[in-house]
């Protein structure tokens, strides 16, 4: 992510409040910059690093704050800077992991009004929408929803109906994406290469549709009502639709059955693979966190057979000291 806060948008690309039906200022000041500080030997460091910054958004007046949850995993300190400068601490609030999303809590209410989640009406493609970051309106993009498709990431992840917006916000970690009426319908997750040919870039937005469900659950338990799913701590990469380990997580289940990167996965629970979104729904259907998946690969001209007991991912990660 773009950390430097000294570049700004050209004026016509930023929202103007001329041109928006909602409170523009309010929607810019909802959004908060997030810092946060994490262990050296946490499960995530090497990967994320040590020193995360994002953006979050303010969605109810006691300081109840949304983000996207790589910033927050295992954090240890948290940070919360508003637009007029003012710097609060914050604690973890809740993780999800199927949906990314992360709720973090200010010590005190923030002199801030919070924006409304989208409650109605979906995003639609070649909506225009806006993307706010921490730093003001220098750092509010008006964009266009581009697509709204599949997205699977090779950490074992799926995204039924993620949000694709271009052009591309450099500060999307934990960006508010907020449609015409002002409301909140997306936080930022990556930034992403649309096509090789197009060489097209937008970013990677979670909707928040999928944070409505389980908001009171999160705020209440620290997690989704949902059963864990089982992890494998196998990463995996698409190449012309054959599926290679490219790496594993250290001491993770896949690892400690005897897969090896560089590995080609042919089949789960016996049924051939065709696409990494179908590789983690197979896995996820043989029930939760712990059941064995069986998972055929082939190496070095042998196929090979392996019996993996999967494993809760949040068992791995340093657990936040919930207030």
């Amino acid at each position: 992510m773009q950390n430097s806060e000294e570049w700004i948008f050209p004026e016509n690309l930023q929202p103007s409040k001329n041109r928006v039906a909602f409170d523009l200022e309010r929607v810019i000041d909802a959004v908060v910059k997030v810092k946060t500080f994490v262990p050296d030997d946490a499960f995530t460091a090497n990967i994320l690093g040590t020193e995360r910054l994002g953006s979050g958004v303010l969605i109810n007046g006691e300081g109840l704050i949304v983000t996207i949850g790589y910033i927050i995993t295992e954090a240890e300190t948290i940070w919360v800077t508003a637009n007029d400068g003012a710097t609060y601490p914050a604690h973890i609030v809740g993780y999800d992991q199927a949906s990314g999303f992360g709720l973090i809590q200010v010590s005190q209410p923030l002199n801030i009004l919070p924006v409304p989640i989208e409650q109605h009406c979906s995003p639609q493609k070649n909506e225009e929408a806006y993307i706010v970051s921490f730093g003001g309106k220098k750092h509010s993009l008006t964009t266009k929803i581009s697509d709204i498709r599949e997205f699977t990431g090779y950490w074992e992840y799926v995204l039924d109906e993620g949000i694709y917006t271009s052009p591309p916000h450099p500060q999307w970690g934990g960006a508010g994406l907020f449609n015409n009426m002002g409301n909140l319908v997306g936080i930022g997750s990556l930034l992403l290469q649309e096509g090789f040919e197009r060489q097209q870039q937008g970013n990677l937005v979670v909707p928040t549709s999928i944070l409505l469900p389980i908001l009171d659950e999160m705020v209440k338990y620290g997690k989704s009502p949902d059963k864990p799913r089982p992890w494998l701590g196998m990463y995996t990469v698409d190449s012309e639709q054959k599926f290679f380990v490219s790496s594993l997580a250290p001491s993770g289940p896949a690892a400690l059955a005897g897969i090896k990167e560089g590995d080609q996965i042919l089949e789960v629970q016996g049924q051939k693979v065709n696409s990494l979104a179908n590789l983690f729904r197979s896995i996820w259907k043989q029930g939760e966190a712990g059941v064995k998946i069986s998972i055929t690969v082939s190496r070095s001209g042998d196929v090979l057979r392996m019996e993996v007991i999967s494993a809760d991912r949040n068992d791995f990660l340093k657990k936040p000291r919930l207030h």
